[in-house]
């Protein structure tokens, strides 16, 4: 029997990138998983698809994370559907690149938005629904140990999301549920590339112990650590799923 199986998860950020491959590892494991997308329903439905098509079972709901409203109904729908809400993996995200002189308004609050408010609220409907035995994995960076210009509003936005995990985990822990935070280091993903020339990127291919980007199967990897019966005893915690960057 799988690892997960009776298990149902929410993967917000799930149509893509890291979010589709912890989606799937998920799915592999046993687990009913909730491919949660803001805008792309196309692509979010090719994951569903793929899932089924391996043995899994996964449904694709709607909503952005950044409106409050939104969230709640994405557990409303999963536990109308699935009937309870097992493990959340608060992925999704979004980040900007961009010295202080040229961040916007726009840019700082759709950065706060995302990764901070919607992974606090995210937070408060589990703790409203989710039952002993639950598991919560949030998304940090470790950025937040170098010191890299033009990352400073993703770099506190992410450092907000460390606190929320940490400040939150003795609330959680009465129910027997654990939050935790992974930290990727440099990823192969969409968000991670765009903007960047390849010299860039092959610069932070060498800033770790292994000499290449992350891929998101190495990150999904961390993530079914967290999720699994043995990590019980693991709660408040931030991982830092870098391949030794510093």
């Amino acid at each position: 029997m799988s690892s997960l199986q009776g298990k149902t998860a929410i993967v917000t950020g799930a149509s893509r990138g890291i979010g589709r491959q912890i989606a799937e590892r998920l799915a592999a494991l046993g687990a009913q998983v909730v491919v949660n997308y803001a805008a792309s329903r196309e692509t979010a439905d090719e994951v569903v698809a793929e899932i089924a098509a391996a043995g899994g079972q996964a449904i694709a709901i709607q909503a952005d994370v950044a409106k409050v409203e939104d969230i709640e109904r994405l557990f409303a729908e999963t536990i109308e559907r699935l009937g309870k809400v097992d493990i959340l993996v608060n992925n999704a995200g979004a980040m900007t690149n961009r010295l202080i002189g040229e961040v916007t308004e726009a840019d700082f609050d759709r950065l706060f938005a995302i990764n901070v408010k919607g992974t606090y609220f995210a937070c408060q409907q589990a703790m409203k629904h989710m039952g002993e035995g639950g598991r919560i994995v949030n998304f940090s960076t470790s950025v937040l140990g170098a010191m890299m210009p033009s990352y400073s509003v993703y770099a506190a936005a992410k450092g907000a999301v460390e606190q929320i995990t940490r400040q939150l985990a003795k609330e959680f822990g009465p129910k027997g549920i654990t939050i935790n935070a992974i930290a990727p280091g440099q990823v192969r993903t969409e968000l991670f590339t765009t903007g960047k020339t390849q010299e860039q990127i092959e610069a932070f291919s060498k800033m770790n112990a292994f000499g290449r980007l992350g891929e998101p199967d190495d990150i999904a990897g961390a993530v079914e650590l967290l999720v699994g019966d043995r990590a019980h005893w693991i709660t408040g915690q931030t991982i830092r799923a870098n391949g030794g960057f510093n």
